[in-house]
């Protein structure tokens, strides 16, 4: 009998094994001195599942299957074959012996060679064909198609679940898994998912995705989170030679110029979806570079992309990510079509990109399916909706997701659902999570009230002193039709209260019509910016920062009320129209707005009341927004701007002084340079036609604080130059490390290499000079001065410095011939 149940238990595990087989396996791969071999192949034998490990020599391989056997190789080592005696096996130490030819040892440096590489070949093959696979053989497409974004904490342990963080949240542990890509536990703790129609026209170059269905676990208010979210969907096509993550250009394995770049091997071929396919694996030729390491499956004869798998390299200089994983699957629709059907792409985040450092996981996973094609659609159906919501998109029932989405959710995933439900019910979290939305927007949440933004709340300037400020706005979610704002500020030393009070409602949603108005009353510091704008509690750094350079007691008491109306027709185009009311007077006795009112020059007026309209128009192409409401939030990724201004101003119209016509051009161009970093070049121009006092002229802005302020002169002062008609041009590059990258002590700390150039020219009419009676010597830069710097960003991750150099007007009093400034930022 005993025997029976002996044989019977022993048919239900091998049959359980058979069902549920599954191989694990990690480790380390040394050489004969116990060094790690970086870039060393790892491979299931008699299969196509494998890996490249790290720089570190180390690796992690995940199989559904079960396998017995593990190949590992390496450029100028022995192949070598591991006996997996038990279905997980962790923490191995494989050593590989070196290569021998004539009884010498033969070591490679694991570069290969461009030259007789048949693995060069393929790839140039790749090149040729890349455009005749996939969709860019039709007119037209359409797919649907299904997206999960999930975020997970990682390198979960004892000591952490025993945090006394957690106390009272530890049910949250019961949803731990394992990750199939680094072997290290994780436990979710957000999850969106989006069901959408995609259609393009590949001879428009257009593509529009309609959205059927959102759902996520808790979080849909948080802008924060929802931008960090956007921001990881950036499109990607691994034929293009360079793809961009986190604002970062990395060179494509299948780029033309990846030769340079990256070591080819020629490693297998096989059948794989009943077509041979080639087997190439690929990894940098240096580290700090923005490179990946993997391999990929070619067709013998389309040379189209069936399966490719790519890591970044953990020496890459980008901050806060410790890994990039990706993988894609293309399926074959007949003997020259292949369609992507599966991308999966998971970030590592961490503070530190050590072996065991704690993180979390970022992992989107894409799938296509029911692809239909020269399906021909009117070019009007590609037009972009400007600011459509349906709100039964965000509110499908469980059952609608069970029957449409493409994949069944794991037990994990759907208890994420449940998990933060009930986790938001717990008062501890709560704070945890206010804290860390405080961290991020700046402001404190009170039911419908914010307040905020605390970082404004201390000051100080010359005329008020210590200046302390309070202020908030009214906020029922990140879709909120309308909103109101406002602050009071205290100076403790002219004792004096000011204020500002504004308000916004989107009157029609689908072209985003918004009125507005406002009021403010502050001491400004008036000439920090060219280029203005009808934000009526807009406040420039430089009014009261902390510490500065020199003096900055040039300051004006401003009164200003506007109001105004604006509306976007088209995607990311709009137009504003406005009328504001101003008067200027000098805030303290040692700066004057005087002018003249008589051609004798003998009356003298101090403050100046203006009446004017204005006209607007702003184009942001491939701009990315957040929220529909009546205000949005810009996804941190780079786009174009091109504004232009043009202002009216009456004479006599409830007492204004005078009468001119301003126009004001600005333009903004990010330029991405593959490998070599990314530009940014800005330009402005700008006339006044009439006769106009200080108060209203434009002063190019100067910078007297310790820090870098974008579209300002770092080496000039307040007020040195004054014109009434100018053009600047600025440019500033950041090589992202590539030139230090290159030097060996270098290296290791990521900084990054920023050099920039300013220059700005202007004129001033006479009749301005001559109604001038401020005191201040009208100077205007007719001889176009320039400025130039160099700064290392990416210290310590969070900090820049730049030094900047006056390349002319040397001469002029108090003239900053040389500075140093800094700026804080959270750089990637």
């Amino acid at each position: 009998m005993k025997k029976y149940i002996f044989l019977s238990l022993f048919l239900l595990m091998t049959i359980a094994t058979s069902l549920f087989g599954q191989t694990k396996v990690s480790g380390v791969i040394l050489d004969k001195d116990n060094l790690p071999i970086p870039f060393a192949n790892v491979a299931f034998k008699g299969s196509s599942e494998g890996i490249v490990s790290n720089e570190d020599g180390r690796f992690y391989l995940e199989s559904p299957s079960t396998y017995t056997v593990l190949t590992v190789s390496s450029v100028g080592f022995n192949d070598r074959e591991i006996n997996l005696l038990q279905a997980v096996s962790y923490n191995l130490k494989v050593k590989l012996g070196e290569t021998e030819t004539l009884n010498e040892v033969v070591i490679f440096t694991g570069k290969t060679s461009k030259k007789d590489n048949p693995a060069l070949d393929i790839l140039r093959k790749i090149w040729e064909r890349k455009r005749k696979n996939g969709l860019y053989q039709f007119d037209q497409y359409q797919m649907e198609k299904y997206e999960k974004v999930e975020f997970d904490m990682n390198t979960i342990d004892s000591a952490f679940m025993k945090n006394k963080l957690f106390k009272g949240m530890e049910f949250i542990f019961d949803h731990m898994d394992t990750s199939s890509v680094t072997g290290k536990t994780y436990l979710p703790i957000f999850i969106n998912e989006t069901l959408s129609e995609v259609y393009g026209n590949n001879k428009l170059k257009k593509v529009k995705e309609k959205l059927n269905a959102n759902k996520n676990s808790g979080f849909s208010d948080n802008q924060q989170i929802l931008s960090f979210v956007k921001d990881l969907y950036s499109d990607y096509d691994i034929y293009n030679n360079h793809l961009t993550f986190f604002d970062k250009s990395f060179t494509s394995p299948l780029s033309k110029t990846g030769i340079d770049v990256y070591n080819y091997i020629l490693r297998d071929s096989a059948y794989i979806d009943k077509k041979w396919c080639y087997n190439i694996v690929f990894y940098p030729r240096r580290k700090n570079e923005l490179t990946f390491k993997g391999d990929f499956w070619v067709n013998d004869t389309t040379y189209a992309i069936k399966k490719i798998n790519m890591a970044v390299t953990r020496s890459a200089n980008i901050n806060w990510v410790k890994e990039i994983y990706i993988e894609q699957e293309f399926d074959v629709q007949n003997d020259s079509v292949f369609l992507l059907t599966r991308d999966y792409m998971m970030s590592d985040f961490a503070l530190n990109k050590k072996e065991g450092s704690k993180g979390v996981y970022g992992k989107r996973t894409t799938l296509y399916d029911s692809h239909k094609f020269n399906i021909e659609k009117p070019a009007a159906f590609y037009k972009e909706e400007v600011n459509y919501i349906d709100n039964d998109v965000y509110n499908r029932s469980d059952e609608y997701w069970d029957e449409n989405r493409f994949e069944n959710l794991n037990k994990d995933e759907k208890g994420i659902y449940k998990m933060l439900d009930t986790l938001q019910t717990v008062k501890k979290f709560k704070n945890l999570y206010n804290l860390a939305s405080i961290l991020g927007s700046g402001y404190m949440q009170f039911g419908h009230f914010d307040y905020g933004p605390i970082f404004s709340t201390f000051g100080y300037n010359e005329v008020e002193g210590v200046r302390l400020r309070v202020g908030g706005r009214t906020y029922f979610g990140p879709n909120d039709a309308w909103r109101l704002q406002g602050y009071t500020a205290y100076g403790f030393d002219d004792n004096k209260f000011k204020y500002g009070l504004s308000g916004k409602w989107m009157i029609d949603k689908k072209k985003r019509i918004i009125i507005s108005g406002g009021n403010r009353r502050d001491i400004e510091q008036i000439g920090a910016s060219l280029t203005t704008t009808n934000d009526v509690l807009g406040r420039s750094f430089a009014s009261s920062s902390l510490f500065s350079t020199g003096s900055n007691g040039k300051l004006t008491n401003i009164n200003l009320t506007n109001v105004g109306i604006e509306m976007e027709p088209i995607k990311n185009l709009t137009f504003q129209t406005g009328f504001s009311y101003r008067t200027l007077e000098a805030a303290s006795d040692s700066f004057s707005l005087d002018y003249y009112t008589d051609t004798a020059n003998t009356v003298v007026e101090n403050r100046v009341k203006q009446s004017e309209v204005n006209f607007q128009v702003e184009f942001t192409p491939n701009r990315k927004t957040i929220g529909y409401g009546v205000e949005r939030s810009d996804v941190d990724s780079p786009f174009s701007r091109f504004y232009v201004n043009y202002s009216h101003g009456f004479k006599g119209l409830l007492g204004s002084d005078f009468q001119y016509d301003r126009l004001q051009l600005y333009y903004k161009q990010p330029i991405i340079i593959g490998p070599l970093g990314r530009s940014n070049v800005i330009v402005e121009a700008g006339k006044t036609f009439g006769t106009i006092p200080l108060g209203l002229m434009s002063v190019i802005p100067g910078n007297q604080t310790y820090f870098t302020i974008e579209n300002t002169f770092s080496n000039l002062n307040f007020y040195e130059f004054v014109t009434d008609q100018y053009a600047t041009v600025q440019w500033e590059h950041n090589f992202g490390g590539r030139l230090f990258s290159r030097i060996p002590f270098m290296r290791k700390l990521n900084w990054r290499e920023i050099i920039g150039a300013k220059g700005v020219y202007g004129t001033i009419s006479d009749a301005n000079r001559a109604i001038n009676a401020s005191g201040l010597t009208y100077v205007a830069p007719e001889s176009v001065y320039w400025e130039y710097s160099a700064g290392i960003g990416n210290i310590f991750k969070v900090f820049r410095i730049d030094f900047g150099w006056r390349g002319n007007y040397l001469n002029t009093p108090d003239a900053q011939k040389f500075t140093v400034k800094g700026s804080f930022g959270f750089y990637f």
